[in-house]
């Protein structure tokens, strides 16, 4: 259980009883900013002073009397301007370690999300070659939200968004056949510019060749470039989702924004606008700044995003009459919003930061204001080598390929690391940081406090070969000798994982998971050195067999909730480390 939840609903059933009949809505129930002050607290004096006609800590101090009486609390203290403090019985922490040893991994699940359907795009790069590290983050980000999103409650699909309908797509075919030729044994000399130039193109023009033979070598584009667009995107998707796959990444579906424009959704989407009167000819301003060689004003068919929260009204044709990527976009998020998805999160780069308020005013035109767009973007990934910038190889020409780097240091090193920033924070990937045994390395530091679990458990099993079925079925009584205060605040934080899942989810945000994986290692890393200086509060203490359980069952329960939290990563949980 979310024990923060539980409270406030606790806090709310006892301002009933002193000042019945107010809105509870801006009641929290938090774990105060300091742990010395306690283990609840609460601002229902502050928020509900005014309305109940009283000073914050006069009512403070009713509600504290209240609150005295709830049998697992043991301490209530009026802070500040009117703040409550709550401090809990260690039975009843005890009851929290209970609950993570009966749920095992499933402990943190919630119905927080109640089935709600939520959509969440994420890669969608432009099936123009390989994945590259920039691509891994927002991968990561994409994947690991999602997970959290299914823990909490919500019913979520995961879509990959295919651009293959743009110009890049003709480049990429350009590309293909020029590698095509060179299977047929032209010799292609440089690669022009403009066209992309890197070696994994190489295998999709000799299929091309094998498959068709010398057929398109001579013929003109106008001929060829449709076969080679199909074909080649179809290779680079292939290409993708061999990366994904290292990288354990998974989607439910693609859509296709080529489909998109064959099947007049595009046509309809823009329909569909202009019958909202939304749509309509105008001239737009001039960009600020200096002016670019080519500007000129000219009519142009603008969508009216002003009216939702836009900067500018926005062009959805080009001048050679084409719609705009913006014209498609807007046809895909339709698109999504019919197929029953009003919640929506797009996963993005940091360069398509300009376009996150237009795609959210077009998100509320088209779906009369249900409609939610929550953008989350991805700022770069930074490959060093020891701390100075680093390149891998030239096999994609320009880049960084994702599959070098997940060859490099595994999968799970790169989930992990892409996971311990802020998605709209830089991040530094040491090639050397990540492998290194020590605390400053998050993924070690978390692994290592999971092994060194399994350790003393197979310890265990050695001097109490049943020990295993004795703490699957916990015994309160047993558990009560855990007393020591760095074994409370293990627990502690361990009740604490089902709030952080739910506070995670709600803010779109499973970074949080990460610091909370390395808080838990440390609190578990320092009850381990604990026991090394104290003999008593070893681990295992052979003619101490109860407390050994109860030292034991602890254990399980931090193996559970690490394992719970790598899961939401899609990490796996290490028993030993080498």
């Amino acid at each position: 259980m979310n024990l923060f939840s539980y409270f406030r609903t606790e806090i709310v059933a006892a301002t009933d009883k002193v000042i019945p009949g107010h809105d509870h809505s801006k009641i929290t129930a938090e774990p105060p900013r300091e742990a010395a002050h306690g283990d609840v607290a609460t601002n229902a004096a502050m928020v509900l002073s005014k309305p109940a006609g009283m000073k914050p800590r006069d009512l403070a101090e009713k509600l504290a009397e209240e609150l005295r009486r709830h049998p697992a609390v043991t301490g209530v203290e009026v802070a500040g301007p009117g703040f409550i403090n709550l401090r809990l019985a260690d039975s009843f922490w005890v009851e929290r370690l209970m609950d993570v040893l009966r749920a095992g991994v499933a402990y943190g699940d919630s119905t927080q999300g109640g089935g709600k359907r939520v959509n969440v795009e994420y890669v969608s790069a432009n099936p123009t070659g390989p994945m590259h590290i920039g691509h891994a983050r927002g991968a990561v980000t994409g994947d690991a939200l999602a997970s959290l999103l299914a823990k909490a409650g919500y019913a979520v699909t995961r879509e990959y968004y295919v651009n293959d309908a743009g110009a890049q797509v003709d480049v990429l075919a350009r590309s293909v056949h020029l590698r095509y030729r060179e299977a047929l044994g032209e010799a292609i000399g440089e690669i022009p510019e403009g066209l992309y130039p890197g070696d994994y193109l190489k295998p999709a023009g000799a299929e091309l060749a094998r498959v068709h033979g010398p057929k398109w070598k001579d013929a003109p584009e106008v001929e060829w470039l449709a076969t080679f667009r199909a074909d080649a995107t179809f290779a680079m998707m292939n290409m993708i989702k061999s990366d994904l796959k290292a990288l354990g990444v998974r989607h439910d579906c693609f859509t296709s924004e080529l489909g998109l424009h064959n099947d007049g959704k595009v046509n309809a989407a823009l329909d569909l606008l202009a019958s909202k009167g939304l749509v309509y000819q105008g001239v737009l301003e001039p960009p600020k700044g200096k002016l670019p060689d080519d500007w000129e004003p000219r009519p142009q068919i603008l969508f009216k995003a002003t009216e939702f929260g836009d900067d500018v009204d926005r062009p959805l044709k080009k001048s050679d009459g084409s719609w705009t990527y913006f014209a498609s976009d807007i046809a895909y998020h339709l698109d999504k919003f019919q197929r029953g998805f009003a919640a929506m999160i797009d996963v993005w780069g940091a360069d398509h930061g300009g376009y996150v308020k237009r795609m959210q005013a077009a998100v509320k035109a088209v779906s009369g204001g249900e409609g939610d767009l929550d953008v989350k973007l991805c700022q770069m990934v930074n490959l060093l080598k020891g701390g100075q910038p680093y390149k891998m190889s030239k096999r994609a020409g320009t880049f960084v390929t994702l599959a070098d780097l997940v060859e490099a240091v595994g999968k799970d090193v790169v989930r992990f690391i892409m996971l311990t920033r802020k998605n709209d924070a830089h991040l530094d990937f040491d090639l050397d940081k990540v492998l290194e045994q020590s605390r400053d390395n998050p993924v070690f530091y978390v692994q290592y406090a999971h092994a060194r679990c399994h350790s003393v458990m197979r310890h265990a099993s050695e001097i109490w070969p049943d020990w295993t079925g004795i703490v699957e079925r916990p015994d309160a009584a047993v558990l009560a000798r855990l007393t020591d205060p760095a074994e409370l605040a293990l627990i502690k934080h361990l009740a604490g994982w089902p709030r952080l899942v739910e506070t995670a989810a709600e803010a779109h945000e499973p970074h949080r998971v990460a610091f909370y994986l390395y808080e838990l290692a440390a609190a578990f890393h320092g009850l381990w050195n604990k026991g090394k200086d104290e003999a008593r509060l070893r681990f295992l203490i052979e003619d101490d067999r109860e407390v050994s359980l109860a030292r034991l069952a602890l254990l399980r329960a931090v193996v559970v909730v690490i394992a719970s939290g790598l899961a939401v990563f899609g990490v796996e949980p290490m028993e030993e480390m080498r």
